[in-house]
C-alpha cells in the first residue's frame, strides 16, 4: 500500500471511529431525531451542489425509488436507533456492537445467494456470534438489552444498504447516490423534528460535536471513501471496518472514562476475528459480489 493509501486508510478509520464519542456527547442535550436531521441536512447542503456540478445528481434522481429504500435502510432507521441507543449504552460498546456489520453482510450474502458458505466463513460467523454473546451476556443486563437489539438492527441496516446499492443502484454515481440519500433523509425527518427542537441553545461541547459529526464524520468521510477505494481497491478498503471499533473503544475509555473489561476485550477479539473470516472471499481469487459493508456512523 502506498503512503497516500495508508494516509487515507488511517484517516477513514479514525473518522468512522470518532462518531460514537460525538454522538454520546450530542444526545445528552439534543434528541436523536434532531441529530439525524442536523447530520443529513448539513451533509446534503454541502454535497448536493458538488454532485450537481459533477453531473451526478440527475442519474441519482432518476433512480429515486431504490434510492429511497437505500435511504431508509442505511440512514433513516439505523441512525435513529443508534443515536437512541447511545443515550443508554456507552460509546465504546456501541462501536463494538456496530462492528458486527460484516457478519450481517456475510449472512445477507449467504441468504440471498450472492455468495456461498464454506467452513472458514462458518467459523467466522460462529466466532463473531460468540463475541457478541460474551459482551451482551457479561457486560450488559436488563433494559440495556433493548438498546442492544436496536444496535443489531442498525448493523443489519448498514449491511442491507450496500446490498441495495449493488443490486439496484450499481449504475448510479456514488456521490450522487449518497448526496440524494442525505437529502431524502433530511426531508423525511424535517416534520418530526419541528416538535423536538432543543428548548435551549446546546452547550459548546454539543455544538462542536454536531459540527464534527456533520463536516468530518459525514461529509469528509464520504469524500475520502471513493479516493481510498481508487487508491487501494474495494477489498482492502473493507479492512477499515476492523479499525473503527478499536478507535471507538479507545476514545470512549480515554475521553469519557468508559469501562472496558476483560470480557469486553475477549468479545472484541472474537468479533473482529470472526468478521475477518466471514467476510473474506470464499475461494482464492474470487472477489466480493457486494460492495464494502462499511458502518457509516
Amino acid at each position: 500500500m502506498t503512503r497516500r493509501g495508508w494516509s487515507l486508510f488511517v484517516a477513514l478509520g479514525i473518522i468512522w471511529g470518532l462518531p460514537y464519542l460525538l454522538i454520546r456527547v450530542s444526545v445528552r442535550e439534543v434528541s436523536p431525531a434532531f441529530l439525524v436531521l442536523v447530520r443529513t441536512g448539513g451533509a446534503a447542503l454541502l454535497l448536493v451542489p458538488i454532485a450537481a456540478a459533477r453531473g451526478q445528481l440527475a442519474p441519482a434522481l432518476r433512480r429515486w425509488r431504490p434510492l429511497l429504500a437505500y435511504t431508509v435502510a442505511e440512514l433513516a432507521i439505523p441512525w435513529l436507533l443508534l443515536f437512541t441507543a447511545e443515550k443508554h449504552i456507552s460509546s465504546s460498546l456501541s462501536g463494538l456492537l456496530i462492528g458486527t456489520v460484516p457478519l450481517f453482510a456475510a449472512a445477507l450474502a449467504f441468504a440471498t445467494g450472492s455468495d456461498r458458505v464454506d467452513a472458514r466463513r462458518l467459523v467466522g460467523l460462529l466466532a463473531g456470534i460468540a463475541g457478541v454473546a460474551a459482551i451482551v451476556g457479561f457486560d450488559l443486563h436488563g433494559p440495556q438489552l433493548v438498546y442492544v437489539a436496536a444496535l443489531f438492527v442498525t448493523a443489519l441496516g448498514y449491511a442491507l444498504g450496500p446490498w441495495i446499492l449493488a443490486h439496484h443502484l450499481a449504475v448510479v454515481p456514488p456521490l450522487g447516490a449518497v448526496s440524494v440519500s442525505f437529502l431524502f433523509c433530511a426531508l423525511l425527518y424535517s416534520p418530526a423534528v419541528a416538535f423536538s427542537l432543543p428548548a435551549h441553545l446546546p452547550s459548546a461541547s454539543v455544538r462542536w460535536s454536531l459540527v464534527g459529526l456533520t463536516l468530518v464524520c459525514t461529509v469528509g468521510a464520504f469524500l475520502i471513501l471513493p479516493a481510498l477505494i481508487a487508491e487501494v481497491g474495494a477489498m482492502r478498503t473493507t479492512l477499515v471496518t476492523y479499525v473503527n471499533p478499536a478507535v471507538a473503544v479507545l476514545l470512549g475509555v480515554a475521553v469519557l472514562g468508559e469501562r472496558f473489561s476483560a470480557v469486553t476485550a475477549v468479545g472484541f477479539l472474537l468479533i473482529v476475528g470472526g468478521c475477518l473470516l466471514a467476510s473474506r472471499p470464499a475461494a482464492l481469487g474470487s472477489g466480493p459480489t457486494l460492495p464494502p459493508a462499511l458502518p457509516e456512523s
